[in-house]
């Protein structure tokens, strides 16, 4: 059987372009290990900047110093619901000392420490607890502020 030297030819020119493609993919191939490799290194110095930023701050809301549990103590004794000496601990007369305040005050007497009883303990922030926090004022906020919020910050 002859072959007609074109059908040769293109045989020839597939069995070649066959033979450049996988040399084609295999070269591919090495890149694609060598820029994983170099993108895990830089993802790893990624994840390294972002565990940076969870230091910085964490998130949630931190326990009294003993401090301030001294002068939540002093608070709830003026007030006649807690006897004994401030401690700095919080302890279980603490909690039961905060329990008989917030019954005593119309408060939920779960013997823990909210907003609302600081605030009648004298202790709290004025605003806090009571609605949710306004947004910062800023240049572009004001000029898309509507008269009653304008009122409502000024109070």
């Amino acid at each position: 059987m002859r072959v007609p030297k074109a059908t040769h030819l293109a045989l020839m020119l597939l069995v070649a372009a066959g033979l450049g493609a996988c040399a084609g993919s295999a070269q591919a191939q090495g890149a694609t290990q060598k820029k994983s490799a170099s993108s895990k290194s830089r993802n790893s110095s990624h994840r390294t900047k972002s565990s940076k930023k969870s230091q910085r701050r964490e998130r949630g809301q931190k326990a009294p110093t003993s401090d301030r549990i001294s002068e939540i103590q002093q608070a709830l004794a003026k007030n006649g619901s807690y006897t004994g000496k401030p401690s700095g601990k919080w302890d279980d007369s603490t909690m039961e000392a905060t329990r008989k305040f917030q019954e005593a005050h119309g408060l939920n007497p779960t013997g823990k420490l909210d907003a609302k009883t600081l605030q009648q303990l004298g202790l709290g922030s004025q605003t806090a607890g009571v609605a949710p926090p306004m947004p910062p004022i800023s240049s572009s906020s004001l000029q898309k502020t509507t008269p009653s919020q304008t009122a409502r910050r000024q109070r």
